[in-house]
């Protein structure tokens, strides 16, 4: 072998040039403007542009006036994102909650008690002494389960008064009612007619109550599913266009691209996780996946996921596409 043999397998030539934007990040040497530095991201590369699509995407959603479906586990009210999701719902950018019995759970008793900030690294068995739960790096006392049981028991009495079954939607939109704080999910998606749907009501302390409250007080009342399901599949063969913001995986996400299969899959679809694909998981699962059961449409560039913790992105998601 020659040396312009060894050459060419170490420097290959290429043929012409790519018809791509250059990979250019942000200039931080002129006068800082925030909307100019998410537009960067586009030409940033790697989960930066993941992001910028998002934002394209959702900025579409609006403008096809696609009826916006967003969904998102407990840990996101846990967090300090509670608040901008009442921010989509307020502002009128959302129109189906879809969620979990922990969402519900920890937006009542934010509304009186407060999560505090606390360790990764603490003592558990400490903890546990203090009656102390930890949710990550957040310190959540048992006391506001106790407040919590006490307002949900008086809540029971009314809500199962004159109809022993009722549905999650209503539960959520009738316990949102009785809420007075402005940053309250349920209140403003009460305020503002936003059902929200929780297909596993019973997987949190909300399961919990109802349990002990059917044992002790009234065995007759339960919670029905199967309605609230009819709903959601016929709201959304009504729908010219549909739109979903998936933040996390499992039933809630799930339970949006499931009904959608119904009309023929979603119009826009933003992902936002951290599952990963090769374990098959539905959290895990892109949306390029769900293309192949028919519940997204195969419009490529109508479909992306950020594949990072959404404490990082999506603030920054709402800020693009809903705010600036």
């Amino acid at each position: 072998m020659d040396n312009d043999d060894s050459h060419d397998y170490v420097v290959p030539e290429s043929e012409g040039d790519l018809d791509t934007p250059d990979v250019r990040g942000y200039d931080f040497r002129d006068e800082f403007d925030f909307h100019e530095m998410l537009d960067s991201y586009a030409s940033t590369g790697f989960q930066a542009t993941q992001l910028a699509e998002a934002i394209d995407i959702a900025e579409r959603m609006q403008e096809a006036d696609a009826t916006i479906y967003l969904t998102f586990t407990s840990n996101i009210i846990s967090s300090g994102l509670r608040e901008a999701v009442a921010y989509l719902v307020r502002e009128g950018y959302v129109d189906v909650l879809i969620t979990t019995s922990g969402s519900l759970t920890e937006d009542v008793i934010k509304t009186a008690k407060p999560f505090k900030m606390g360790d990764w690294d603490a003592d558990e068995a400490a903890l546990r002494e203090r009656g102390i739960n930890r949710l990550g790096n957040l310190f959540v006392p048992s006391d506001r389960y106790v407040w919590l049981e006490e307002y949900l028991y008086d809540f029971f009495d009314d809500f199962f008064a004159e109809e022993k079954v009722r549905t999650p939607t209503a539960f959520a939109r009738e316990l949102g009612e009785t809420l007075d704080d402005e940053d309250s999910v349920l209140k403003q998606a009460a305020d503002n007619d936003v059902p929200v749907y929780c297909p596993a009501l019973t997987d949190a302390e909300v399961g919990n109550f109802l349990y002990y409250y059917r044992q002790g007080y009234d065995s007759d009342v339960g919670i029905e599913i199967l309605d609230d399901y009819d709903s959601l599949i016929e709201d959304g063969l009504l729908a010219d266009t549909t739109g979903l913001i998936a933040v996390g995986g499992g039933v809630p996400k799930h339970h949006a691209i499931m009904t959608n299969l119904f009309r023929g899959g979603a119009d826009y679809v933003v992902y936002i996780s951290t599952g990963m694909e090769g374990d098959g998981s539905l959290s895990g699962a892109p949306p390029n996946e769900a293309v192949s059961w028919g519940k997204i449409k195969e419009e490529r560039a109508n479909y992306t996921q950020v594949e990072a913790e959404a404490t990082l992105v999506f603030p920054l998601l709402v800020a693009g596409a809903f705010k600036l």
